[in-house]
């Protein structure tokens, strides 16, 4: 559905209530803004009423909304056109040339986590992996942060030497001395791993390819998945959405679709393996 400004009551009605995109269109080649909604009609009315996209509204000439079955598939869609189209005034959901994570090891005396690069791991599919993060130094932080909040030692996360006297964060109370033996290192390693719960990386819970299924009224779409990665989405309807989209690990994706698989909310088919 595509509409032409300046909008008036009558336009402003055609808009549906349903899931779905919308795409913001001015002059140029690129388009402004794109978002999702599970109403798009009321969520273009809010920016409409918006007193810090007055700017963005002026420029605006066309609106062209896409319907979907589902949040999801709207989630799905919003992250790709972002992606492939760069409209001027999203400022999130940009793509990461790289990401890195945390991978968790067993060696001689304890586990020890690594910055280790996405690309030498296939994301998605490796157990022991903690956070996602779009450079080293983000990860520092993070290490740095976990540290601080649970005692932990820096010199056994990899972020500095232990000398004789232990890490730096002994000197300083920060460290419970598990650098020195004053600490057992299973205690250590016990907090470190509990503290990273939360940061799992979840590998991909099927054997190969799933459909992730949305239904509105008759309207049936499923949108196919494997590996974390978006491979398509096709449509019951006549005029069906079809995309094939992702070859590679997408953090936006991953974040969209972990909790409703791992979780069970959502309704899934899995398909045959062709190997």
């Amino acid at each position: 559905m595509t509409i032409s400004l300046p909008f008036n009551p009558d336009a402003l009605t055609q808009l549906p209530r349903t899931s779905g995109v919308y795409i913001f269109k001015g002059a140029g080649t690129l388009p402004l803004y794109i978002g999702k909604s599970v109403d798009i009609r009321s969520r273009v009315m809010a920016h409409l009423r918006a007193e810090d996209e007055v700017e963005m509204m002026s420029q605006t000439l066309q609106l062209e909304c896409i319907e979907t079955a589902g949040e999801i598939g709207a989630l799905l869609l919003e992250s790709h056109l972002i992606k492939t189209l760069n409209p001027i005034f999203n400022v999130r959901l940009r793509r990461l040339r790289s990401l890195c994570t945390l991978q968790i090891e067993k060696q001689e005396g304890g586990w020890k986590p690594s910055i280790v690069s996405g690309k030498d791991l296939g994301l998605g599919k490796v157990e022991g992996l903690y956070g996602l993060f779009g450079s080293v130094h983000s990860a520092q932080n993070k290490l740095r942060e976990l540290a601080d909040q649970h005692r932990l030692c820096l010199g056994l996360l990899g972020l500095e030497k232990i000398s004789k006297r232990g890490c730096f964060g002994l000197q300083v109370k920060t460290c419970l001395g598990a650098c020195v033996g004053q600490e057992e290192r299973q205690a250590h390693d016990q907090r470190m791993l509990s503290a990273l719960t939360d940061m799992k990386v979840h590998a991909w819970p099927f054997d190969g390819a799933i459909e992730l299924v949305e239904q509105s009224g008759e309207w049936i779409q499923r949108h196919r998945i494997q590996d974390w990665r978006y491979l398509s989405t096709t449509c019951s309807k006549s005029s069906a959405l079809k995309v094939s989209v992702q070859q590679s690990f997408d953090l936006d994706t991953y974040k969209i679709l972990v909790k409703p698989i791992m979780m069970g909310n959502a309704r899934i088919e899995v398909l045959e393996s062709t190997d």
